[in-house]
């Protein structure tokens, strides 16, 4: 048994994206213009300063300044998971002791990306900060990106402990996240990641989903997590395919983050560019992405009428 209620930690996170004024600069009014957007619409919390989030592109300043303004705005109505990696382990230290002290609800790290990190090197990255805090700790696997594959061994080892809560697992195998579900026990919390696949992944065992499409659709993501929960199997299929039409469309812009930060803007919600290397989509793609804004709220009309 942990100590902390498990319930508050499944269930739908949108991975929130960055939010800047119009120099390019963290922005703390769009920041909480953007977590309150999210109230209401039926999810659990919000993954602050992901890979959504652009924390990797962010200072340990801006990071922190982010964080501050969700928790001001949102902290008492939403559950907060924060990621605190960075490439050196005294920063993720620093954020993970920052999270904690303005009363986020949980921490979660990547491995430190660049350097080709030995098992060993990656749990003592993870491990000074699980000790840092009191808070709970979420693993997070991202193998395509960061260039560490997670073995069920460390994995193991890393779950055994009462601070270790979850994984959110965003490779791209459900045989993987199953896996990591059987090896941990069924009170371990896994986190489906790739938004394409989330009903595979809560069929083959996640507890929910964290993930960067839900800021622009997150009630077909609550709906696709009812359904699911309801055992409308066939209905929550149909759902997920609907959303896998959207997500194929927002993958052709030049940036997935681009396209979803100006759906958003369609709807008075500003939150700037993403910060280069990320790519802002092109004046010529508009009209198209208004067709697809148009798209996505019909589809989440739809389905709460049904």
């Amino acid at each position: 048994m942990t100590k902390w209620d498990l319930n508050n930690f499944k269930g739908i996170f949108v991975a929130m994206y960055s939010a800047y004024d119009d120099k390019g600069e963290v922005c703390t009014e769009r920041v909480k213009q953007l977590a309150r957007s999210y109230v209401g619409t039926g999810v659990k919390g919000l993954y602050v300063c992901g890979s959504s989030g652009e924390g990797i592109l962010k200072t340990r300043e801006e990071r922190m300044k982010v964080l501050e303004a969700v928790m001001e705005e949102v902290g008492e109505e939403l559950t907060i998971l924060v990621h605190v990696g960075a490439n050196s382990t005294k920063e993720s230290v620093e954020l993970a002791r920052h999270a904690e002290m303005v009363g986020a609800d949980a921490v979660s790290s990547v491995p430190a990306i660049y350097y080709r990190l030995s098992e060993h090197a990656v749990e003592k990255h993870w491990q000074e900060m699980i000790d840092s805090t009191s808070l709970p700790f979420i693993i997070y696997h991202i193998p395509q990106t960061t260039g560490f594959q997670l073995t069920q061994k460390l994995f193991k080892k890393m779950a055994a402990q009462e601070k270790v809560i979850g994984i959110k697992m965003s490779g791209e195998s459900v045989f993987e996240l199953q896996q990591f579900k059987a090896n941990a026990g069924k009170e371990f919390l896994v986190y489906n990641g790739p938004d394409e696949q989330f009903l595979g992944g809560r069929m083959m065992g996640a507890d929910g989903g964290i993930g960067g499409t839900y800021g622009v659709m997150p009630e077909l993501f609550c709906q696709l997590e009812q359904l699911i929960t309801e055992g409308k199997l066939a209905v929550a299929q149909e759902l997920q395919f609907k959303i896998n039409s959207i997500i194929t469309k927002l993958l052709s812009y030049p940036s997935l983050y681009g396209a979803c930060k100006y759906i958003l803007s369609l709807r008075g919600i500003q939150t700037g560019n993403p910060r280069l290397p990320l790519l802002p989509v092109l004046e010529a793609d508009y009209d198209s992405l208004t067709e697809l804004n148009n798209k996505i709220l019909t589809v989440i009309q739809k389905y709460r009428e049904r």
